[in-house]
């Protein structure tokens, strides 16, 4: 018996018990569909995130500081001791040039008094909304154009427009300071926030605030991990407000004075947002950023942890799959069985007219790896399929938070895996029935018809 007469013979089985194939078929094709969806779905989640990790950008940014620097790892060119290190534009293009660093977006501060408006209303009416008064708050200024290399997100609203002078997005300390919630996020937008640049006049031996005040409208409201204080605007209102405040007269009264060295503007910048060209560039960057004098953050313990745990959750996801696999290869083991029980006298037939003990195991086997290859076909695009309609899911989520969404595409590997796989599955599970198929003697076989 040729290889042909095998497979010729396997396609008049299947066709005869159509029912039972599909069956058979539709088991396999679950749990290949199972696992390929997890398998797409945690690889498209890996490679979205460590990609920009390995690539550079907000995951692998340092947040620097103009804080008083550990002397004892100063260099020759760093601050003596006791100075602070202020952040100018030297520093900020020293520490460009560092090697491993992408980019670095500056940050400015200005310390402000708020008025807020009147609390509005918000979806629990029945919650109750204190009062707001004035408080002293934090506005930040950053490069609206390059706001994507923060690691900002978008909770509601849209991003003010660049160089915009009266538009600012708000952070979750600004909510709180209002009494809402983040839920409440919605509602925030549109209303109008005024600020006062604080600026101190001399008058005898004290001295009087005044105050520098604006308008603007908040537009958005975010998350910012890249930028501290309630309040995000563009680098123009924020160096107006600090323009003023440095404006500031020197007087003599105690009181006056410190309240001068509070708002004080010793550093051009308030801050640096650096932007590593990999996740391997964290730590030598942050190394060579604390030698030149600066402190500073970076969240690569955390993107540590997340690798560590995408691997367990990885490993888990793709247990599941396996076990439904061997639930099918179960399947596919009975299937089989009974096969050879219905199939005795034409068994006996064939070896009565010469066919060999590994003829009959070959027909078995081709009919086995012929359902496993099936379900395996359709199992895997079937989980293609699947992993699509979840993709769509998650994606317009990560829209609506600002984030940039995941792509779904169909690995050629874990395509070939999938029909392969459950192929080798299905012969595999398909070995002892074929054994004992081929084991059957002629004489037995004829007799039990």
């Amino acid at each position: 018996m040729t290889w042909a007469d095998s497979i010729v013979m396997a396609v008049r089985s299947i066709r005869r018990r159509f029912g039972r194939t599909v069956l058979t078929v539709a088991a396999v094709a679950l749990a290949a569909a199972l696992l390929t969806s997890l398998l797409i779905a945690v690889g498209a989640a890996r490679s979205r995130v460590f990609d920009a990790v390995s690539k550079g950008g907000p995951l692998t940014g340092i947040q620097v500081s103009p804080a008083t620097p550990d002397f004892g790892q100063l260099d020759s060119d760093s601050a003596k001791l006791g100075d602070p290190r202020p952040i100018d534009e030297a520093a900020r293009r020293r520490i460009t040039a560092l090697r491993g660093v992408k980019s670095v977006v500056a940050l400015v501060s200005s310390s402000v008094f708020v008025i807020a408006p009147p609390p509005p209303e918000v979806a629990d009416p029945g919650r109750e909304v204190r009062q707001v008064e004035p408080f002293r708050g934090t506005l930040t200024g950053v490069n609206l154009r390059r706001v994507g290399e923060l690691p900002v997100t978008v909770l509601a609203g849209e991003l003010p427009v660049p160089e915009s002078l009266h538009e600012v997005a708000v952070t979750d300390a600004y909510l709180r300071a209002v009494g809402l919630r983040s839920t409440d996020a919605n509602a925030v937008i549109g209303t109008e926030v005024e600020f006062g640049a604080p600026r101190l006049f001399a008058r005898g031996d004290d001295g009087t605030v005044r105050g520098r005040w604006t308008r603007s409208t908040i537009v958005a409201v975010v998350a910012a991990q890249g930028a501290s204080g309630e309040f995000i605007g563009s680098l123009e209102q924020v160096q107006a407000a600090r323009a003023w405040t440095a404006a500031s007269d020197v007087v003599d009264g105690r009181e006056a004075r410190q309240f001068a060295e509070e708002l004080a503007v010793t550093s051009k910048y308030s801050g640096l947002f650096v932007v590593t060209e990999g996740f391997g560039s964290v730590g030598p960057v942050r190394a060579a950023i604390t030698k030149i004098g600066y402190s500073s953050s970076a969240p690569e313990s955390l993107i540590a942890s997340v690798r560590r745990y995408s691997q367990v959750v990885e490993i888990v996801l793709t247990a599941i799959g396996l076990i439904a696999l061997g639930i099918a290869a179960l399947g596919i083991a009975n299937a089989m069985l009974a096969a050879v029980r219905e199939r005795r006298r034409e068994i006996g037939v064939l070896k009565a007219i010469g066919a060999r003990d590994r003829d009959v195991r070959r027909v078995f086997l081709v009919e086995a790896g012929l359902l496993g290859v099936a379900g395996g076909l359709v199992g895997t695009v079937f989980g293609y399929g699947l992993a699509r309609l979840v993709g769509l899911a998650v994606n317009n989520y990560l829209s609506g938070q600002g984030l940039t969404g995941v792509r779904i595409g169909l690995p050629l590997l874990i395509f070939a895996a999938g029909i392969v796989g459950s192929g080798v599955l299905a012969l595999v599970a398909g070995t002892l029935p074929a054994q004992r198929a081929a084991r059957l003697p002629a004489r037995q076989a004829m007799g039990d018809g």
